[in-house]
């Protein structure tokens, strides 16, 4: 039997959200970060209305090929080779960005950059969600949460577990409103933001 982690046992909630979020509606999802591409393959075959691209930096891109030739979803395309601060955005009218386990993988300044993109190519009404361990008003949220930003530190002193007011704030500036934060299983979080109309 296949031990489950941490991530595939939040596959279902984080999907609840994600129904929540999109409804009914046709949509486009574009996902930064898919690592294994275990969320796509998990979710999109039961989100007929939904097309999935996947995308990642080039070290995970023929993983992420090979899960999807096994797979066989028709609904899911990709992987796009994205990495934030080096690749280019693509200019394609995407409904909503997932992304799963990044902020704290990433750099502060690469999180900021990602906010920035996002703010600038995604069209009023589009979402993001954001999944992840956040901390709140200075705090982590639990002592595993803890344990697990130093283990982040030691691999790299730039990563860690962010603070859920920075990232807001920086959405915010970016165009965006806070739509919703779940409380999610295992100390993790889904932030889901709107982006507001353009200023003219």
């Amino acid at each position: 039997m296949k031990n489950e982690t941490p991530s595939d046992r939040n596959q279902g909630p984080i999907f609840e959200v994600l129904k929540e979020v999109i409804g009914d509606d046709t949509v486009k999802i574009f996902e930064i970060g898919s690592g294994s591409a275990q969320h796509a393959v998990f979710m999109a075959p039961q989100l007929k209305n939904v097309v999935w691209t996947t995308s990642d930096v080039a070290s995970n891109q023929q993983m992420i090929k090979d899960v999807l030739a096994k797979a066989k979803v028709e609904n899911i395309k990709g992987p796009f080779l994205y990495e934030v601060g080096k690749d280019n955005f693509p200019r394609v009218p995407y409904d909503v960005i997932f992304t799963a386990n990044t902020f704290h993988i990433m750099s502060w300044k690469q999180c900021k950059t990602l906010m920035k993109e996002l703010g600038t190519r995604l069209r009023e009404g589009s979402q993001v969600i954001i999944y992840g361990p956040f901390n709140y008003n200075g705090e982590f949220t639990s002592e595993s949460n803890a344990n697990f930003n130093v283990w982040l530190k030691e691999r790299n002193p730039e990563s860690g577990i962010r603070a859920f007011e920075d990232v807001n704030a920086n959405m915010i500036k970016n165009g965006f409103t806070l739509y919703k934060d779940y409380e999610m299983p295992a100390n993790n979080r889904t932030l889901v933001y709107t982006r507001l109309d353009f200023v003219k």
